[in-house]
């Protein structure tokens, strides 16, 4: 990999894991459309490394107060806002996990062409604008409750389809449910920890059974840049979210499947 393709990867990974435009779908398409070699399974593991960190280290005092909530309530049994959205994190997170487990081969073989992402990039994005235009948005990630994440989670599980996006689903099902813009994308953004780290877990899994040579500094680039990239996206997407909207990316995702339709059709 030239240091170009590091960059423009590993950006690509970090402004599009958080924001509701697939990052699947971008990092399918990008080499496709530029003729690049496909980059392989350790740096894609590197960039998830990457967005995992900053994702981690921007909402690491919810995270501690959280975690020891949690601890916690395990020991008295008393529940309190962190302690239940501790759970709700982890419950949200088990569809994804065995849809999965179920389909991965299928997913990987028969859904990544131009053609589906196309088609999902357009189906979702109107959905997160109806979302949004008729949610009620009165609610924070503290009120949900056992049914509220298990239709977030279910809506997550659909994200293994390239074009969905996780973070645009997951925000969709929660508009829906009544959370404001902001509240919706702190849950999105919390619920993709546990999932990032799964599918990291499984890409390395699989690069430990490949015989392929690493490229330690691609690695460390792609890890660095996607890091720092997601960082800021997730920063500034939070501070804009109430003035802008789901408008803009709704428009970007109808643009770029009815581009990917031009194109591949």
């Amino acid at each position: 990999m030239d240091l170009i393709q590091i960059v423009v990867l590993a950006l690509m990974q970090g402004l599009t894991e958080f924001l509701p435009v697939s990052s699947s779908a971008h990092l399918i398409l990008v080499p496709v459309l530029t003729g690049w070699q496909d980059q392989g399974l350790a740096f894609d593991v590197a960039v998830h490394l990457g967005t995992l960190m900053a994702i981690v280290w921007y909402f690491r005092q919810e995270l501690v107060a959280m975690i020891l909530e949690w601890a916690g309530s395990l020991r008295t049994g008393e529940s309190t806002p962190n302690s239940r959205l501790a759970w709700w994190v982890i419950c949200g997170t088990i569809p994804a996990g065995l849809a999965g487990l179920a389909f991965k081969d299928l997913i990987e073989t028969e859904l990544r062409s131009p053609l589906v992402i196309a088609t999902t990039t357009i189906l979702f994005g109107l959905l997160l604008w109806w979302a949004d235009w008729r949610g009620r948005r009165q609610r924070d990630e503290y009120s949900l409750n056992w049914t509220d994440v298990l239709l977030i989670g279910c809506a997550q599980a659909l994200a293994l389809i390239p074009g969905t996006s996780r973070s645009g689903i997951t925000m969709t099902a929660a508009l829906m449910l009544g959370l404001t813009r902001e509240g919706a994308a702190r849950f999105s953004f919390l619920l993709s920890i546990p999932i990032i780290l799964l599918a990291g877990g499984v890409k390395t899994l699989d690069l430990i059974q490949s015989e392929g040579s690493v490229e330690w500094s691609a690695l460390v680039l792609g890890t660095s840049f996607s890091a720092v990239s997601a960082y800021l996206c997730v920063h500034w997407f939070l501070k804009l979210l109430e003035r802008l909207g789901m408008l803009p990316f709704v428009i970007y995702r109808l643009l770029l499947g009815a581009f990917l339709f031009l194109i591949f059709l």
